[in-house]
């Protein structure tokens, strides 16, 4: 098979791989869509040793199963594979299995390929006639439910009767944003660095956005919920500034790991610091669910490439060449 192959910093090839051969219970699924993360992107800079080359990345995937009790069938990946017997997993918090592993991750290959083999339990069909681009979206867009679904337990006034902060217009960011118009708050505020992106954001939604570099910091001490998509020093510093007593700040993005978090603000004004990672099964069918639905609206915010143009997509993405909030990969094309 042909596939996108992490081979050192910034170096990332295009060539010939042995295909997978599904194990016991795993299904074989040739790729129609596979989506860059921004975890991917750290990898790709040398920046995650938990993803050493060489390797193949992407675990935000669409496609058909070609063997296993869906064979035949479009389906999406859950890609975060789990013992499925803990007190977690059987708890319905799988995300925390102590055992969990990701593909895209050792020892796991990714899905920047023509095939790739996941556990059959991973599988979620998708409508026949769902764009397989869409529906590639599943993955960031059950983190973001996840993150909704959470925050919402914490809160102390109903989320539709709140102001909500998001900051990073990337596909979470994107995605936890829509999903909030959908549940009824009305004013929804993203934040965002790069001027594709924010063009990008103003049409997916009705959404006010804002350029955090000119200074247009949103109002302090003003949001009931902030969801930091970024998960960086400045991004937490922001964070911190904009969510009002009794707040909530939901912690997505994995940027860098120190400083930014205004510490005697969250004891002083009893907010609620949140650490979210990946999802539950639930979240991430409820996330087909609403795509295919429509709910979050057209999804028009993805550009669409070659698997092998994968180099140069990246590259785009690290000079911020990219305007669309999600950059997807196609095999075969």
């Amino acid at each position: 098979m042909k596939a996108l192959v992490y081979t050192g910093p910034r170096k990332i090839v295009y060539r010939e791989e042995p295909d997978p051969a599904p194990e016991a219970g795993e299904a074989l699924i040739q790729v129609e869509a596979v989506g860059i993360c921004g975890s991917d992107l750290h990898a790709y800079l040398g920046h995650d040793e938990r993803r050493p080359p060489p390797l193949i990345l992407g675990h935000e995937v669409s496609g058909r199963a070609l063997s296993g009790k869906r064979e035949g069938e479009r389906v999406v990946l859950n890609p975060l594979v789990t013992c499925g017997h803990c007190d977690d997993c059987l708890g319905g918090r799988s995300n925390l299995c102590a055992g969990r592993q990701i593909i895209g991750m050792p020892p796991r290959q990714g899905a920047f390929a023509e095939l790739v083999k996941i556990p059959e339990v991973n599988l979620v069909p998708v409508p026949e006639d769902f764009d397989p681009v869409k529906a590639a979206l599943a993955e960031p867009t059950a983190t973001a439910l996840h993150a909704i679904s959470v925050s919402e337990k914490a809160l102390w006034r109903p989320l539709v009767e709140g102001r909500a902060l998001v900051l990073g217009a990337g596909a979470v960011g994107i995605s936890a944003a829509l999903a909030l118009r959908s549940r009824g708050v009305r004013e929804v505020s993203v934040g965002d660095t790069n001027p594709r992106r924010r063009r990008m954001a103003k049409v997916a939604g009705e959404l006010a956005v804002y350029d955090p570099v000119e200074g247009r910091e949103p109002e302090p001490n003003a949001y009931d919920l902030v969801v930091d998509a970024v998960g960086g020093r400045e991004t937490r510093k922001a964070a911190s500034a904009a969510v009002k007593p009794g707040g909530v700040i939901v912690h997505i993005g994995l940027m860098d790991a120190e400083g930014g978090l205004d510490v005697r603000k969250l004891t002083l004004q009893e907010i609620t610091l949140i650490g979210i990672y990946t999802y539950a099964m639930v979240d991430f069918r409820a996330a087909v669910k609403a795509l295919s639905s429509g709910v979050l609206g057209p999804l028009d915010w993805v550009e669409t490439r070659s698997l092998s143009e994968g180099a140069q997509a990246f590259a785009d993405l690290e000079e911020g060449r990219a305007a669309a909030a999600k950059m997807m990969l196609r095999p075969g094309q």
